[in-house]
């Protein structure tokens, strides 16, 4: 499965979850200020905006979960 399809599966999973796409290549700055340097690049945020979890490359379906239960 590609990452898109991990994520839409992550998101029907958990219907609170917020997925957003994000451009790299439009948005170079803003990738090297995160520490984007590959794609796809999946990180994972908890509500007060700390990072929890971080793919680079294609995470399992099992690591979004766990990420997520992480975050809440």
């Amino acid at each position: 499965m590609q990452t898109r399809g991990v994520l839409a599966e992550a998101g029907r999973l958990v219907p609170n979850a917020r997925v957003t796409e994000f451009d790299v290549v439009r948005f170079e700055e803003r990738a090297r200020a995160a520490g984007i340097r590959t794609t796809p690049t999946v990180v994972v945020l908890d509500g007060d905006g700390e990072e929890v979890f971080r793919a680079d490359g294609v995470p399992s379906l099992a690591q979004v979960l766990v990420a997520a239960a992480k975050a809440v």
